[in-house]
């Protein structure tokens, strides 16, 4: 048998148990992964870097099943190349407590490299884990021991083409010359509606090509001769990205399915699957069946990777160990360490002797956390003179310098949500993107991905409220606030001046997960040194002022602090006795068991809370019954300090809320 025809009939094998992994569960896509196999197979056989029993290997390729609806392509080659992922589990393709769920997910099935599944995300994840694997290599050199080209390989689709996240990321990806990266449109001009005529007509080429990607047109990608061509075409680099147009037939093989819609989202059926399985010659084999030339093939090629990785470890720790200092920041990088006194470092920059927004305590903090822990990198959507992001004495990563921490991601909100993610999962940084808060709502599909994969990444978010003032109610964020809080996984943080702002990016560094911090552009009074040492953002929430004998308690978060506070200086003048209860994050402080949730805000207690957006989950802090000084309607062009007046967020109005709620 000839390496070709071994190849095709290994691509026809991926064909059928993918088909008929979606014919079993009666649920799934069969004719992406039908016309993608050959391309996929090639490059997993011949092109790819891997370590199948290693899934993890530092030195590997990534593969980005960027279009995940056709996931058993994906789960078939696993299995093929011997991942830890049994036929079993690809006979139980979207059941419950499976290896095998609709769409590809981190950190569920060996071998995944990225959850996909919204069609466009795969395609920008990647371009941020190519950035990511550049700075990592740059940064310790090892871009000069060869050691350190590995490509970042994506499938995507018409769907991710057409999706906006790939435009922003493609666009950034040309600017910065990422030559590592190889993507293959599967061109089969077919959606769930129809023909892509329908709604797509453009020349996704000649687009490509206008953002700086060299472009391989692959005239029939379902054959095995012109997919090796095209792979080894683009293994050459010439310092662009490559884009791969590969032209397949969705559902190839089929008699009558091939190159319809009926394929895309739905099942063979139990008659065309038989008619698809004899045409391409497994008409006499049961099913999820494998050639036993597939597998000898496939086993003596997954030996030589052994070798090779094996080859390459040797290489790596033989690199570390003649240069130390290599060593030391590769480790600090991977393992993301931070400074043993990371927290008391903070607290020493930490402004406390003037009143500043804690945007700007928060580019101080920043600042110092970057010189302490040398893996934080990360950027700004065009607004780091606004957002303080900028990281001082270091330079920016730009297709001449990869060396840089600033990343510059231009006004692409999304694009930049979906690319740290990348930079996360690469492992190699805890990366940070910011912009104004309001502008949090273009990211919104970036920050629940992340959320779901449980990536150690943060959001700085300025600009946290009305008090933007003369911008208007588009940049006044009403309703974001409550958006990030009902996100499973994430923790937001809205401190109330520099010093909570250095606790909060101390426990930022070490919580598992995605994390915001929302700052202000307004300038907020620092607690006195008495307050200060009562500061406990672990809690979530912490007593900051009490009365002896206080019945009455007054709950807020961020700039919102400073204004309950001189509220309870009012009230108190009048005999009231109150406690004032800092939040500056609502989902610590949930996570407390109700005892302490109840001694810092007893059941008893009269109960307000003080907050400039949404009143919208407050009810689960002070119960129905409560008060919630809060702002469900839009903002204003106006000064702050004229909005917060006709709003109603002076002492002197809160104090009049208060006071007439509690009467």
């Amino acid at each position: 048998m000839s390496c070709k025809s071994f190849e095709k009939l290994a691509a026809d094998t991926v064909r059928i148990i993918s088909a008929e992994s979606v014919q079993k569960a009666k649920s799934g896509h069969p004719g992406m992964p039908m016309g993608c196999a050959d391309f996929a197979f090639e490059l997993f056989y011949k092109y790819l870097r891997h370590h199948p029993q290693n899934s993890k290997w530092l030195g590997r390729d990534r593969f980005i099943l960027s279009a995940g609806h056709g996931s058993t392509l994906l789960y078939t080659l696993l299995n093929l190349f011997g991942y830890n992922l049994s036929m079993e589990e690809l006979q139980k393709f979207r059941q419950w407590g499976s290896l095998t769920p609709g769409h590809p997910e981190l950190g569920h099935t060996d071998g995944v490299e990225v959850t996909t599944g919204p069609l466009g995300s795969g395609f920008a994840t990647g371009v941020g884990m190519a950035a990511a694997a550049k700075n990592f290599a740059a940064r310790t050199g090892l871009d000069k021991t060869g050691l350190f080209d590995q490509k970042i390989f994506i499938i995507s689709s018409d769907g991710c083409m057409m999706e906006g996240t790939t435009h922003e990321a493609a666009s950034l990806a040309g600017h910065l010359k990422l030559d590592n990266i190889v993507c293959f449109y599967d061109d089969n001009s077919i959606t769930i509606e129809g023909k892509t005529s329908l709604a797509f007509t453009e020349n996704t080429a000649a687009r490509f090509e206008a953002y700086g990607w060299k472009v391989i047109h692959l005239g029939n990608a379902n054959c095995i001769e012109e997919v090796d061509k095209a792979l080894a075409e683009a293994m050459n680099s010439d310092g662009r990205p490559v884009l791969i147009d590969g032209k397949t037939t969705i559902g190839f093989g089929s008699p009558k399915k091939a190159g319809t819609n009926s394929c895309h989202g739905e099942p063979l059926g139990d008659e065309e699957l038989a008619a698809t399985k004899k045409a391409l010659g497994f008409g006499d084999k049961p099913p999820f069946y494998i050639p036993p030339e597939v597998k000898e093939k496939i086993a003596a090629r997954c030996a030589e990777l052994a070798k090779k990785a094996a080859e390459w470890d040797r290489k790596f720790q033989g690199h570390l160990e003649k240069n130390p200092d290599t060593a030391k920041l590769v480790s600090q990088l991977l393992g993301k360490e931070l400074h043993e006194n990371l927290l008391q470092e903070l607290m020493e920059v930490t402004p406390k002797d003037k009143a500043v927004a804690t945007r700007v305590s928060g580019g101080i903090v920043l600042n110092k956390v970057a010189q302490l822990v040398p893996a934080l990198i990360g950027g700004a959507a065009d607004l780091a003179p606004s957002t303080k992001t900028l990281i001082n004495g270091e330079g920016s990563f730009t297709a001449t310098d990869r060396k840089g921490r600033n990343f510059h991601f231009g006004v692409r909100e999304l694009g930049m949500g979906m690319l740290v993610n990348g930079m996360a999962i690469y492992g190699a940084s805890i990366p940070y993107a910011a912009t104004f808060f309001v502008f949090s709502d273009y990211m919104k599909p970036a920050i629940r991905l992340a959320a779901i994969q449980n990536l150690h990444l943060i959001y700085v978010f300025t600009h946290d409220s009305f008090y933007v003032g003369e911008d208007g109610p588009t940049h006044e964020p009403i309703e974001q606030i409550a958006m990030l809080r009902t996100i499973p996984g994430m923790t937001v943080f809205r401190p109330a001046e520099a010093i909570e702002v250095a606790h909060a990016w101390y426990a930022a560094m070490k919580i598992n997960g995605p994390v915001a911090l929302l700052l202000t552009r307004q300038d907020l009074e620092p607690y006195s040194p008495e307050l200060a040492k009562k500061v406990d953002m672990m809690k979530g929430a912490y007593i900051l002022q009490d009365d002896q004998g206080s019945d009455t308690v007054l709950v807020a978060t961020g700039s919102e602090v400073n204004l309950a506070l001189k509220a309870a200086e009012l009230l108190r003048k009048e005999g009231r006795k109150i406690r004032v209860v800092s939040m500056p994050s609502r989902e610590l402080f949930m996570k407390q068991d109700k005892k302490l949730r109840d001694q810092i805000i007893p059941l008893s207690f009269k109960k307000v809370s003080i907050e400039a957006g949404t009143s919208y989950g407050w009810g689960d802090i002070i119960g129905t019954e409560g008060l919630k000084i809060s702002l469900d309607h839009f903002g204003a062009s106006a000064p702050y300090k004229v909005l917060a007046e006709k709003f109603g967020f002076t002492p002197e109005a809160v104090a009049d809320k208060v006071k007439k709620f509690c009467s």
